[in-house]
């Protein structure tokens, strides 16, 4: 097989078209998390405590004579929790989706007359022997 070939048909594969579409959906859907903890989130569990701190923004927060900016970790460790939590949720809802597909009732069909008939002579050849 050739090269061409072999490469045309991994490319066109359902698996990594799904992966291609699940990159470029997975970028969206990460920048609106991160605009839901910088712009809405952040500040409103953190206002508190900045103001406390007499400090505007959580970049702010700094330990003293150093550039470790804590602050930056506490607002990505925030970020992480919630896209964490908020792809939890969406995979729980999309397996209890697959779960009533999977659950609808199957039911067996009923054995042919000819099927009856040779489960009776299979049954009455065993007792024979």
């Amino acid at each position: 097989m050739g090269f061409v070939k072999e490469f045309k048909e991994f490319a066109v594969k359902g698996n990594v078209l799904d992966l291609a579409v699940a990159v470029v959906i997975g970028g969206a859907f990460g920048s609106i998390v991160k605009s839901l903890v910088d712009d809405i989130i952040t500040p409103a569990i953190l206002t508190p405590a900045l103001k406390a701190a007499h400090l505007s923004n959580l970049s702010e927060l700094v330990i003293p004579g150093t550039a470790i900016k804590y602050g930056n970790f506490i607002s990505q460790v925030i970020s992480f929790i919630i896209i964490a939590l908020a792809l939890f949720i969406i995979i729980k809802g999309l397996n209890s989706f697959k779960k009533k597909e999977a659950v609808a009732p199957t039911v067996e069909p009923t054995p042919t007359k000819e099927e009856v008939l040779l489960t009776e002579i299979r049954d009455l050849l065993a007792k024979k022997a």
